[in-house]
């Protein structure tokens, strides 16, 4: 980060930069964990006497919540590393 603040980058492409790759994972474990647990709920739910079929807008609810959760929490330390001085930065890297 304090190599690309001396060179000139602005904090939204450090932004851009730290907050892209942590999305990207998250929705990748969204399209991986949705069906997983889609089966798991019908198959829990499968022998009950009174069962409620699920639905498709929960699972991309929850979905929705991580991603604003992890944008939230990533946004927070890179715009806060961003901010600081570059000689702090390259010090400690």
């Amino acid at each position: 980060i304090g190599i690309r603040k001396v060179l000139g980058a602005s904090v939204m492409s450090l932004f851009t930069l730290l907050s892209g790759e942590f999305i990207a994972l998250v929705v990748l474990a969204m399209f991986i964990a949705t069906p997983l647990a889609w089966w798991a709920m019908n198959a829990w739910v499968r022998d009950f006497a009174y069962r409620t079929p699920m639905e498709w807008w929960v699972f991309i609810f929850a979905g929705g919540i991580t991603l604003v959760i992890t944008l939230l929490t990533v946004s927070f330390q890179a715009i806060k590393a961003a901010f600081v001085k570059p000689a702090i930065s390259l010090r400690t890297e």
